[in-house]
């Protein structure tokens, strides 16, 4: 099968787009949009919605797994889309609300047991080509949100999900007075070696003294959204965390995207790891819920947020 769609494809295009990469050319092929649009609507009216307790019947449970309804929007019944798999031996499940187009993991992994993911080997994920590559991305991102990130003196910033500290290392850089934390041990051992001024924590905000006091300027989350089992509680802390006329800087997979329509279950968003799937509107349900105010965004990938007036 995949080799008739690439005869078709190269009767239909010819060799010139051979060039870009494969994963990139539904967006540069002409029409190649509406067809992919078109077949996501058609998988949507043809995947069933069931009720929870039909979908759950016969699935296999793991041990800290749960099943769960939708965070967004409270919706019980569950519209199955994908199986995302790889040679590596995980597999799951991945689900659409039928009322709110929400996409998430179910069964889902149970808070308490989240450090379980992470708990080791973890950093090795985290250095090497990658390290220099995703260096190379944050400084991008901080020159484009340049008000931000130009100047941190006299600054506070946390870095939720710090890993091996490569973010906070270019904060310090700049001057911030910044800290991380992580549920990857190792990942924090290794951030504590890279850094100078700034220090990376083992375990969530609420536990580090230096971190629950609060009165951050900058909140950033970089690759950290789709790990979250319980993003509305987590939310509601970094509401309560910045200090007043803060940012939280949120970087995540968009689930809107074109790469999902067209990959399907080989989307590169559907990671080991990942739990939810946001698209920019599902991200604003979010944000609106647990207090945040205006939300611009770039490319549907970063997201500047300041919290709502209160009072």
């Amino acid at each position: 099968m995949v080799s008739a769609r690439r005869l078709i494809s190269r009767m239909v295009y010819g060799s010139r787009y051979d060039r870009v990469p494969l994963p990139q050319r539904a967006y540069v092929r002409p029409g190649e949009r509406l067809v992919r649009e078109a077949r996501w609507q058609w998988r949507l009216r043809r995947a069933p919605v069931v009720p929870l307790a039909d979908y759950a019947a016969g699935m296999p449970l793991g041990d800290i797994e749960e099943f769960v309804t939708c965070t967004m929007c409270g919706e019980s019944r569950q519209q199955p889309l994908f199986e995302p798999a790889n040679g590596d031996g995980w597999s799951y499940h991945v689900v659409r609300c039928p009322s709110c187009g929400f996409l998430y993991r179910n069964p889902n992994i149970r808070p308490e047991h989240l450090g379980d993911l992470y708990a080791t080997g973890y950093s090795g994920f985290l250095s090497g080509a990658y390290a220099a590559n995703r260096q190379r991305r944050y400084r991008l991102t901080m020159d484009t949100f340049a008000p931000v990130f130009s100047d941190g003196r006299g600054r506070r910033l946390l870095d939720f999900g710090c890993g091996a500290g490569l973010f906070l290392e270019l904060a310090e850089q700049r001057g911030f007075e910044a800290y991380g934390v992580d549920l990857s041990p190792d990942s924090v051992e290794q951030a504590n070696a890279r850094l100078t001024r700034a220090r990376a924590y083992f375990g969530a905000p609420r536990d580090v003294p230096e971190v629950a006091e609060g009165g951050f300027d900058v909140i950033t989350l970089w690759s950290v959204l789709a790990h979250l089992p319980r993003p509305l509680s987590d939310f509601t802390e970094f509401r309560r965390l910045l200090a007043p006329g803060g940012v939280l800087l949120v970087l995540t997979v968009n689930a809107r995207s074109l790469l999902l329509k067209t990959h399907g279950p080989a989307w590169s968003g559907f990671t080991k790891n990942h739990l939810m799937f946001y698209a920019p509107e599902t991200l604003r349900t979010l944000l609106s819920r647990t207090g945040f105010g205006a939300c611009p965004t770039r490319r549907t990938t970063a997201t500047r947020l300041r919290p709502a007036p209160t009072g």
